[in-house]
């Protein structure tokens, strides 16, 4: 057995003093991630109009980072324990400040969509060490209310995208129009490039530990494939070679288990921590974590599709309207450490399903009601319930998943955990796109189908309500 597959001890922490101010750097990365993967999407018609683009182009324009992204998360994190969680940070903001001013540069649908796909690598190699700085540089005290302000971040970044892209194409700042969008991030990766240089501590494994390269080529073929597979089969209505593709990365996945299993045997070090899955609720809060997210990005897909095709508002409208959603789970990620977790453990996360489930049926009940009439204050009550419950969810989880996981370890399990998230999304969308597919092009449709997808949203936080079952009661009284 290699020292990478013993059994997980509690983290012993040395606390930074500089660890807080080291926090609101590395949050940036979180916060610009999730703004790209969202921001781009107020700008397709102005890229459209300005590189005269096809279809395709723009579809890929969008799909490029999300699956370049989860490709590299895995190998991203893994690479942290083995080379230094600071320094492989560093090397992704670089590579996406870099990539961000060539998309705003680029003069061709190619370009752009290249420089996309370097900018989610760049992504999957920062966004692990992120949860893996966090989890290795706090004592266990702190770790829960720090994971609960992660949460909050990225709630809101989700939410901001549209409207901050909207904002930055509507009022054409210096005459960039779209490239707007993408040449922001360049003065704040620059920022947090020289700030996390002086300001995050250096962490990797205390043991040393050698790549994988065989696993870190499987583990990103089968990933990439079944992430292509899930995107582009939507797009194409699901063609043969699509579910083809998505059975080959399945096969190809469970190749890659084979070969950690025969590598750890050997005294190797694989690119997954099989010791992870021995602690307790991790291989339970992964599947949470992808059916959660499932829920969430169907959701999200449900929502986006009654308001701007449904109702005809444009992206600023919708992404105003969901402020409230965004602020919800704000307060619910703060609150829940803070009232909640400490005394109610897990079943703070099934109060949390609960009301995320009233708040989706709400929601439903609404469209049902007042059709493509639902306005934004009238969405506004729903909106706050299903964002609250998200809020109780989303921060324990992420705390909860990470709680058993040694410092050696951290960027590989929060490698697994933004891959379960990135897998978990695109199943939502797909699957929504299942369910919406009768309704593209007939407005008076969107209500009725959008119903029906939300009602299986319910049915799918009902499973997130059961799984929750398999994580620890009170993993923080263990942590303390």
């Amino acid at each position: 057995m290699s020292v990478s597959d013993r059994p997980p001890a509690a983290p012993e922490v040395q606390a930074d003093p500089k660890r807080f101010t080291a926090l609101a750097v590395i949050l940036i990365a979180a916060f610009m991630d999730l703004l790209d993967a969202t921001i781009v999407n107020v700008a397709v018609p102005s890229i459209q109009r300005n590189l005269d683009a096809g279809y395709s182009a723009l579809q890929w324009t969008i799909a490029a980072y999300g699956l370049a992204l989860a490709v590299l998360l895995i190998t991203g994190g893994r690479l942290g324990d083995i080379y230094g969680r600071k320094r492989v940070f560093l090397v992704g903001m670089a590579a996406f400040t870099v990539s961000s001013l060539a998309c705003g540069l680029a003069g061709s649908p190619e370009t752009l969509i290249v420089a996309r796909l370097a900018a989610g690598a760049a992504a999957g190699l920062m966004i692990p060490q992120v949860l893996a700085i966090i989890h290795v540089g706090f004592p266990p005290q702190e770790i829960g209310k720090v994971i609960g302000l992660y949460g909050s971040i990225t709630g809101l970044a989700a939410v901001l995208g549209p409207v901050l892209g909207g904002f930055l194409v509507q009022i054409d700042l210096f005459g960039l129009g779209w490239r707007s969008v993408f040449l922001v991030n360049v003065p704040v990766g620059v920022f947090a490039l020289v700030a996390a240089a002086r300001l995050v501590r250096e962490s990797r494994s205390p043991v040393p530990l050698k790549a994988d390269p065989v696993g870190m080529l499987l583990a990103s073929t089968g990933v990439g494939l079944l992430t292509y597979a899930l995107i582009e089969g939507r797009a194409r209505h699901w063609p043969a070679w699509s579910i083809g593709a998505i059975a080959a990365a399945v096969v190809i996945l469970g190749v890659l288990v084979a070969h950690q299993v025969a590598r750890r045997r050997r005294g190797g070090d694989p690119l997954v921590a099989l010791g992870l899955f021995r602690a307790p609720g991790f291989a339970a809060g992964l599947l949470v974590m992808l059916i959660f997210t499932l829920v969430i990005s169907g959701f999200a897909v449900v929502w986006t599709l009654f308001m701007q095709s449904g109702m005809g508002w444009s992206p600023i409208h919708a992404g105003l309207t969901a402020l409230p959603y965004s602020f919800a789970v704000a307060v619910g990620a703060t609150v829940a450490f803070k009232s909640f977790v400490p005394r109610l453990g897990r079943r703070t996360m099934m109060i949390g399903a609960l009301v995320m489930a009233s708040g989706l049926a709400l929601f439903a009940g609404g469209m049902a009601w007042e059709g493509t009439s639902f306005n934004s204050l009238e969405q506004a009550p729903a909106l706050l319930v299903v964002g609250f419950g998200m809020g109780l969810i989303v921060a324990p989880l992420t705390n909860a998943i990470l709680s058993g996981v040694p410092p050696r370890d951290a960027g590989s399990a929060t490698g697994l955990i933004n891959t379960a998230g990135q897998l978990g999304g695109a199943i939502g969308v797909a699957l929504v796109g299942l369910v919406f597919a009768p309704a593209l092009g007939a407005p008076y449709d969107y209500p009725g189908h959008g119903q029906t997808a939300l009602w299986w949203a319910v049915a799918g936080t009902a499973v997130v309500f059961a799984l929750l079952f398999g994580l620890p009661a009170n993993w923080m009284r263990r942590q303390d």
